[in-house]
């Protein structure tokens, strides 16, 4: 497929392809799938090779949100039954990040619901930094606490923090859609005030919302000018209770081809594989990992994710390799330029523990007899877990 040649050649060589070459991966039949994952595949073997970064979500706080973002289990008014719990101490959180260490994390995320952190939240969250950094040598921290004020980024690198979440989440046409508390904006404000900072930037995307084609390739081409290091691709996991809730609009297939076109739009950046990766690729996660170099390990921060053993079991038979505390996931050209303040991609200047299938959690299930047909999502085939609810399990245990 002469479409297929051109995205290879432009990927290995950094270069972004069209907006129309990125929607016609979209547009691939499910015939041409295995072309387009091997043609993906050759972009992301020739600037990760065949090594996995593994990540670990430590979920600090846990619903009591005031933002109302539609796709989120603990936004404002949100009847999903999920943990809440305000914040875990320092020794918590660094008793849970250790915990995925042990499994392989090369990065612990620590996440906190809100609309963003006020100083107090800040100086606790440095905290936090240290206690899981004197625990864990060598581990990455990457925070994630909502939109940041000014200063408050310089503060976090300062506390020894080396990364900043903050996902943009669909196009800016369509943003207001899905919330009306902040703006597309002001994610990417927050965004930059990580770079700013000399933190490396962490802003992906939600498919799944109902979206346009026309609005995926926005958002991603959108993040490829904001530039940042990694990007996380979620698929949205409609929890009941909230006002996506019926949104069922992936099949694996179509998940495969949203990587495609992340990984040759974005070819040198980590491109991580999300929440909804379990719900919907189910069986074909293993060939994620041929676009994706970096998963979540465990669970995710409201949800159960595969469990932790069957994650490391994955990559393994699929000829992959856990990536180690002593490889620098970037490609040498991006990782020069972030010690050095750039940006990278120019040249210059996004969860609990690893499930272990103790935890009895209430099972989801959306109907879906009209959904069988080749082609439609099958909703009959899907389960959202959500992680402890019903049980005793206390938070990120």
């Amino acid at each position: 497929m002469d479409l297929l040649t051109t995205l290879v050649d432009k990927g290995l060589r950094r270069e972004s392809p069209t907006r129309e070459e990125a929607l016609a991966v979209l547009a691939t039949s499910d015939d041409d799938l295995l072309d387009v994952v091997a043609a993906a595949g050759k972009v992301r073997r020739r600037w990760f090779g065949r090594r996995v970064k593994l990540n670990y979500l430590v979920n600090l706080k846990s619903g009591l949100c005031p933002e109302d973002c539609s796709y989120c289990s603990q936004r404002l008014g949100s009847k999903a039954e999920i943990l809440k719990y305000t914040w875990l101490k320092p020794e918590e959180a660094s008793e849970a990040a250790a915990a995925g260490v042990a499994g392989g994390a090369k990065r612990v995320c620590i996440v906190a619901s809100g609309r963003g952190p006020t100083d107090r939240d800040v100086d606790r969250v440095s905290a936090t930094i240290a206690a899981i950094k004197e625990q864990n040598e060598g581990v990455e921290v990457c925070a994630c606490l909502g939109l940041l004020s000014e200063g408050q980024a310089a503060r976090l690198r300062a506390a020894g923090a080396d990364a900043y979440n903050h996902n943009l989440n669909t196009s800016e046409a369509t943003y207001g859609d899905i919330t009306t508390t902040h703006t597309y904006a002001d994610r990417v404000d927050t965004v930059q005030q990580a770079q700013a900072a000399g933190l490396s930037a962490c802003s992906g995307l939600i498919a799944g919302m109902g979206e346009s084609d026309a609005d995926l390739v926005d958002v991603v081409f959108a993040l490829r000018e904001l530039d940042p290091d990694s990007v996380p691709v979620n698929f949205l996991i409609p929890f009941e209770g909230t006002p996506l809730a019926k949104e069922w609009n992936l099949t694996p297939q179509r998940a495969l081809r949203i990587l495609a076109m992340v990984r040759f739009v974005c070819p040198d950046v980590e491109v991580r594989l999300a929440g909804g990766r379990e719900v919907h690729l189910r069986s074909l996660q293993p060939l994620a990992l041929h676009l994706a170099n970096s998963i979540f390990l465990g669970d995710y921060l409201t949800s159960e994710g595969q469990a932790g053993k069957d994650d490391l079991a994955m990559i393994a038979d699929a000829g992959f390799e856990v990536e180690g505390t002593d490889t620098t996931t970037l490609p040498e050209h991006r990782a020069d330029a972030l010690a050095g303040g750039g940006c990278g991609g120019h040249g210059g200047g996004g969860c609990g523990p690893c499930g272990d299938g103790d935890a009895a959690p209430e099972t989801v299930a959306e109907e879906g007899a009209d959904a069988s047909a080749a082609g439609k999502a099958r909703t009959d085939l899907v389960t959202v877990r959500r992680r402890g609810a019903g049980t005793e399990l206390p938070p990120n245990a």
